[in-house]
């Protein structure tokens, strides 16, 4: 457990979760690919959380396994959207109140419709952002379920 805590931390404790936290790195940004190999993890079990915007203005959150791609596809018919587009690095902050790196499902300034790829309910624990660059967490799905309305769908390029 690192000394310093993150507000997603904070909140998981307040719901009373159990969680492990990690630390990596030297605050700069890298690949959830780098990250996982360097927590000596599965990439598999790792999660990108990613931020899109409907046709229809709607933002959604997806979360993928770092080492796929989110299939913009499935994402947009997952959510019932006629297309779905990544946003922009630079609205990611002002939305969500998280950077590039650092976003997680958990604290976000609103919540969105959550979608996690179904491989998700393959491991008993997974990790993800604990909403700063260096810092993961790792929690059960159904746990993050109690914090995150979410929804488990095939939504990765297969």
């Amino acid at each position: 457990m690192p000394a310093e805590k993150t507000n997603v931390m904070r909140i998981l404790e307040q719901k009373g979760i159990q969680f492990k936290s990690y630390t990596y790195g030297n605050g700069e940004p890298m690949s959830g690919t780098d990250v996982a190999a360097l927590l000596g993890q599965d990439p598999d079990r790792v999660f990108k959380t990613l931020v899109t915007q409907g046709h229809s203005g709607t933002h959604y959150v997806f979360m993928v396994p770092v080492a796929e791609e989110l299939d913009l596809r499935k994402a947009a018919s997952a959510v019932g959207e006629k297309s779905i587009a990544m946003i922009k690095s630079k609205e990611l902050l002002p939305l969500t109140g998280y950077v590039h790196g650092g976003c997680s499902p958990i604290g976000m300034k609103k919540q969105f419709t959550t979608v996690i790829d179904e491989t998700a309910q393959l491991f008993d624990s997974i990790m993800f952002s604990a909403g700063k660059i260096g810092f993961q967490v790792e929690v059960a799905p159904p746990d993050l379920e109690t914090v995150v309305p979410l929804r488990y769908e095939d939504i990765t390029v297969r």
